[in-house]
């Protein structure tokens, strides 16, 4: 992943922020959405592409762009760090491959500890039953 690339890829657009401000919220633009489209991207690599088409599947519309919003300060230059600085965590954490999951078998000591306790918990219930009266 080439984050140099991908910041020169990425659409910016300037919207009204909804909530408390009162005649200041509405003529500013200060929330900021975020386009990404990852088929088109250069910065990344076709099996990175693939794997966030996958993992991100929810998160793009039908026309592949991933949209990303931040309305979470007054400012818009810092709307605009943050949503950029969300969009680059959000591909690193979605990149990652998972460790393979390496099969391991128990020790002796483990598994005679197991049946001692399930031979215990057997003879505590058995001792709680009735006599038997032949």
């Amino acid at each position: 992943m080439d984050s140099d690339q991908i910041l020169k890829e990425l659409q910016f657009k300037a919207v009204r922020s909804s909530g408390p401000g009162g005649q200041h919220v509405n003529k500013t633009a200060s929330k900021i959405e975020l386009s990404f489209n990852i088929q088109d991207s250069e910065g990344l690599r076709l099996e990175e592409k693939n794997r966030l088409e996958k993992k991100l599947a929810s998160r793009i519309s039908s026309d592949g762009i991933l949209i990303l919003q931040c309305d979470e300060t007054r400012s818009q230059h810092r709307n605009k760090k943050l949503v950029v600085e969300r969009l680059l965590e959000l591909l690193l954490e979605n990149l990652k491959v998972p460790k393979a999951r390496k099969k391991t078998k128990p020790s002796k000591s483990v598994i005679e500890k197991r049946l001692k306790a399930k031979q215990n918990n057997a003879l505590k219930k058995a001792s709680r039953r009735p006599p038997k009266i032949d």
